[in-house]
């Protein structure tokens, strides 16, 4: 059983954070001492564990309750394409800031050069915590989802046609 502050450390958060979870009713501690203390047990230490994967997918505090308790999944499933399409869209927004910048600095020669690369986006997906596994359940996502998409995003990382077309082929259910 773990405090508040040994949870905080734990999950390298503060125990603000932790208290605001409990009013917003997602994180309840197992029980309370006399003296008031909080003690949370491998229950909830396992459930902030969700609630800090669905932050860090920036998943607003308010539909939080509808994904860690899995009352529907379908809600669930609208709630992380939702999600992802902010995600997108705002990744789009910064491309054009960055577009802007660049024609502001008169360089528009950089403008058509690749933002990223495969081997910083597969960097970036690892450091999200996703493994190898993960990364090709996101593909099949999202050729099931949204194929052009998916061939115009492979595209926009420089990779060569013939293995954009192998990471389409595996994706595919």
């Amino acid at each position: 059983m773990l405090t508040v502050s040994q949870l905080a450390k734990q999950f390298g958060i503060s125990r603000t954070s932790i208290l605001y979870y409990e009013r917003e009713g997602l994180l309840l501690p197992r029980t309370r001492s006399e003296n008031g203390y909080r003690w949370y047990g491998p229950e909830e230490i396992n459930r902030l564990e969700k609630i800090m994967a669905y932050r860090s997918f920036g998943v607003p505090v308010a539909q939080l309750s509808n994904l860690i308790d899995r009352s529907n999944d379908a809600c669930q499933e609208k709630i992380l394409q939702d999600q992802f399409n902010a995600l997108e869209w705002e990744i789009q927004q910064l491309r054009l800031q960055q577009k802007a910048i660049l024609q502001f600095m008169e360089q528009p020669e950089l403008v058509e050069e690749k933002v990223i690369s495969k081997e910083r986006w597969t960097q970036i997906m690892s450091d999200a915590g996703l493994t190898d596994e993960d990364q090709h359940n996101w593909h099949i996502h999202f050729e099931q989802t949204k194929p052009e998409g998916h061939q115009r995003f492979l595209e926009s990382l420089n990779i060569k046609p013939a293995e954009i077309k192998s990471i389409r082929e595996w994706s595919k259910p």
